[in-house]
């Protein structure tokens, strides 16, 4: 295995050389990994040596033309923004002051969803993830605004919203059109409040025809459940990660944004108790099954690495060892549907398991809703549609006594 501190230095970016290393190495990255950030950022230093320049003019164009020029010798890895960003963050904890990128400068499109992303979180109390979900959503509606370097809201007219919902929904699900519908109507009513128009266009935005509950929700099989359980090799870390994951998921019924924010100190062991950060900043205490808390436990000893930054419980396999996101949730759950052999599993397909293994089990709708921590329950009235049994009593015969 390479030894990182032997990869050779000269040019303005030396001094930083070993204490890079040392930080790569704290934060979980193997030595052949460490080596090879170590031959980059010394390609960087002897590429600004010959530039007559040093670590104080690392800006975006500095750094893009430095990445042209990797790739016109015919280098074929480390080729993106992205590969040098361990190294400026090194710098920047060790307060060193970079520029700002030469194109750093948000448009206007930005700026404004910016202020609303900061009004639903500071006056609408939404969720983060929400918040950014309702940005990306109105961003193309944002960015058609612009005329000249500005945005035009004097000009805007409630068919112009019409006609923007009738072209950005055209291809879309029921369910992400009427997203598209709720995250507008938030918007215009935000550009209301703003002054920035003049009367309030929200009514303006069609409703798209639809239910969320005309479906039935697709729950596994108990015998597919235990072939995904079955699928996560538990003699590895990423096999104690995984299962530990599921089991929060098909047990307890949790959200992949519920899982991911998960912390160390949510888990009140002596008590049997867990702490879950739900929607709307909604956070509440949940009993820790033993199966689940044992699940948890060998992951902690044997699967979470020394080198994991934050106290998030799940971290991601690779260095650096950061919290995992919504999305590592989902991708962790894929992986290990593909590996069992069922399809179309996500993690929010197994919160609909534990709602129909309550209502084949007898539960109540309130009993549901309780677990799954729905604020109304009518949400949970979907689940009424799978205890097939209480359904066939309410069904009337066909007329003429056919059967």
């Amino acid at each position: 295995m390479p030894d990182p501190l032997r990869v050779r230095f000269t040019g303005p970016l030396s001094p930083f050389a070993q204490s890079f290393a040392i930080e790569l190495a704290r934060h979980g990255y193997r030595p052949s990994a460490v080596a090879n950030q170590l031959r980059l950022i010394a390609h960087l230093s002897r590429w600004l040596q010959a530039q007559h320049l040093d670590a104080r003019h690392l800006t975006g164009a500095v750094l893009d033309k430095f990445l042209a020029t990797r790739r016109a010798k015919g280098y074929v890895l480390w080729l993106s923004a992205r590969a040098l960003t361990p190294f400026l963050d090194h710098l920047r904890h060790r307060g060193f002051q970079l520029p700002p990128p030469s194109n750093s400068e948000p448009s206007p499109s930005e700026e404004l969803l910016d202020r609303y992303r900061t009004y639903l979180l500071n006056v609408r109390g939404i969720a983060d993830t929400t918040a950014r979900g309702y940005v990306d959503t109105v961003r193309p509606f944002v960015v058609g605004r612009a005329r000249d370097g500005q945005l035009d809201w004097a000009g805007l007219t409630g068919a112009d919203v019409i006609a923007f919902v009738h072209s950005a929904t055209r291809h879309l699900a029921i369910g992400s059109a009427q997203l598209l519908g709720t995250a507008l109507r938030s918007l215009l009513t935000y550009l209301h409040i703003e002054g920035l128009l003049r009367r309030p266009l929200s009514a303006a935005v069609p409703s798209v025809a639809g239910s969320k509950h005309a479906g039935l929700p697709r729950a596994l099989e108990p015998g597919e459940v235990e072939r995904l359980l079955a699928a996560c090799d538990r003699r590895t870390r990423t096999g104690r990660r995984n299962f530990a994951i599921l089991m929060l998921l098909v047990r307890l019924g949790l959200r992949a944004g519920e899982v991911c924010t998960l912390r160390l100190d949510d888990l009140d062991w002596r008590a049997g108790e867990l702490i879950v950060r739900g929607k709307g900043n909604r956070v509440e205490r949940l009993p820790l099954p033993a199966d689940v808390g044992e699940a948890l436990a060998a992951y902690l000893r044997r699967g979470r690495p020394a080198t994991a930054r934050g106290r998030t419980v799940f971290v991601r396999v690779h260095a650096p060892h950061r919290a995992l996101t919504s999305s590592g949730i989902a991708g962790a759950v894929r992986t290990v549907a593909s590996r069992a052999g069922v399809p179309a599993v996500t993690a929010h397909r197994l919160r609909h398991t534990v709602a129909t293994r309550l209502v084949r089990a007898g539960a109540s709708l309130p009993e549901i809703s309780q677990v799954l921590r729905h604020r109304r329950l009518l949400t949970t009235a979907i689940y009424a549609k799978v205890d097939r049994e209480g359904l066939r009593q309410l069904a009337r015969r066909w007329p003429g006594g056919a059967p």
